[in-house]
């Protein structure tokens, strides 16, 4: 099921980009991120209310409330940054650049999580940064 959601995470992240491209059109970043972010508040506390999880709230503990909110940290400075180049670059260009954060994953969930990496992912890690270097040389 894992691979089903995380399809339509890439579908509803592609929508994003290309939405988001729109709305920073004649707005600063940092207003443009504090009304996605708005959103996003809604939406994920709306979905937690409706679907009767308010109790799980009382039982998080210490270390889960400080993950998840450095989590929240880097979200924050993740979509602050994002909207920033989106305000002078091409989506087309800042989301496959963004999408290193594929390749930053993989190696931090090997270095901290020890989690396995196999060929494929390392395969896949190195066409992500070879696209990625591909967009950044400028040819004359």
């Amino acid at each position: 099921m894992w691979k089903y959601y995380a399809l339509l995470s890439a579908f509803f992240a592609a929508i994003t980009a290309i939405l988001a491209k729109v709305g920073v059109k004649g707005i600063n970043g940092n207003v443009a991120t504090a009304i996605r972010t708005f959103v996003v508040l809604l939406l994920a506390w709306g979905i937690v209310f409706c679907s009767g999880q308010m109790k799980e709230v009382r039982e998080i503990n210490k270390t889960n409330m400080l993950f998840l909110f450095l989590s929240g940290l880097a979200t924050g400075l993740s979509w602050i940054f994002y909207f920033k180049a989106l305000e002078t670059g091409d989506v087309s260009k800042v989301a496959p650049i963004d999408k290193l954060s594929v390749v930053f994953v993989m190696i931090m969930s090997f270095v901290f999580l020890h989690e396995p990496i196999g060929i494929k992912s390392i395969t896949g890690g190195l066409l992500i940064i070879v696209g990625a270097i591909v967009l950044l040389i400028k040819i004359k």
